[in-house]
């Protein structure tokens, strides 16, 4: 906004400082949330006190935080010509979370979408304001990465809380709906830390074959599966060993390293 209509770039005079949403050591620190809170009400302190009443909680986060940031926040850095459409990619994409869905088959769900250019660059706002992104399909030929289906992750699970229907409560007990919780927890700890680990994240598949998150860091690949709630093969994750070889391969779940303890971790130690 200070760039627009100055004659001058300001090439060199500003320091760029990210500062991402809470992490579960900040929250449970301040305010004494428990992992699988946390999970659920995300990281925005200022809806803490609001955690005993719910549905107050869920208002809050959709009133003070989502509309807030989309119709005001959002509006200001670019010109939307569509902003109702970018609400739809929006509450689209929170659904959708921790799910692999392209922008084409969207286009089937969204009143006057225009085309998948106009997702694709409603979603990199979206990034850009901290709420939601597309996770890139991983190929060692980085050229291939933008042809591929988003991954869509939130960036605080305070999001998909408060657009649904279910209360912690229930959604805790559907093992279907709390892994789909705890994968968009540990996805939004991973992509939210990217920035200060140096890294980048990206998911993989092949035909029925999936890894969750594949993390690059110069010429070191680290494959991650989260199993939480139903089974899950780990097909994905022998293919995708033996194909590219990753320096590690974690298993975060019911079966391997527990994804409270995941939390606790800065993910940029894994490249240790």
């Amino acid at each position: 906004m200070i760039q627009q209509g100055l004659n001058e770039s300001l090439a060199g005079r500003f320091e760029l400082l990210k500062i991402p949403h809470w992490y579960f050591n900040e929250i449970n620190t301040c305010f004494g949330l428990t992992h699988e809170q946390y999970a659920w009400f995300g990281g925005y302190p200022g809806a803490m006190a609001f955690m005993k009443n719910e549905k107050r909680w869920k208002e809050y986060v959709k009133n003070s935080l989502i509309e807030a940031t989309i119709a005001k926040d959002v509006l200001m850095l670019t010109s939307i010509h569509k902003p109702a459409l970018m609400k739809q990619v929006f509450d689209m994409g929170v659904h959708y979370s921790a799910k692999i869905l392209s922008y084409t088959k969207m286009l089937g769900h969204l009143q006057d979408a225009g085309n998948t250019v106009t997702i694709a660059h409603y979603l990199n706002l979206l990034d850009v304001a901290g709420l939601l992104t597309g996770l890139q399909k991983f190929y060692i030929e980085k050229h291939r990465e933008k042809s591929s289906s988003p991954k869509w992750q939130i960036k605080n699970t305070a999001l998909f809380s408060a657009l649904t229907n279910l209360s912690f409560k229930q959604a805790s007990t559907d093992s279907i709906k709390w892994g789909q919780v705890i994968e968009s927890a540990i996805g939004a700890h991973l992509i939210n830390r990217a920035d200060e680990g140096n890294y980048e994240v990206y998911y993989w598949r092949h035909k029925n074959e999936e890894v969750d998150f594949v993390l690059v860091k110069d010429e070191s690949i680290i494959a991650i599966e989260v199993k939480s709630g139903l089974t899950k093969s780990t097909w994905g994750m022998d293919t995708f060993r033996k194909k590219y070889h990753p320096a590690k391969v974690l298993l975060v779940g019911t079966s391997g390293l527990c994804w409270q303890e995941f939390l606790e971790i800065n993910p940029e130690r894994l490249f240790d």
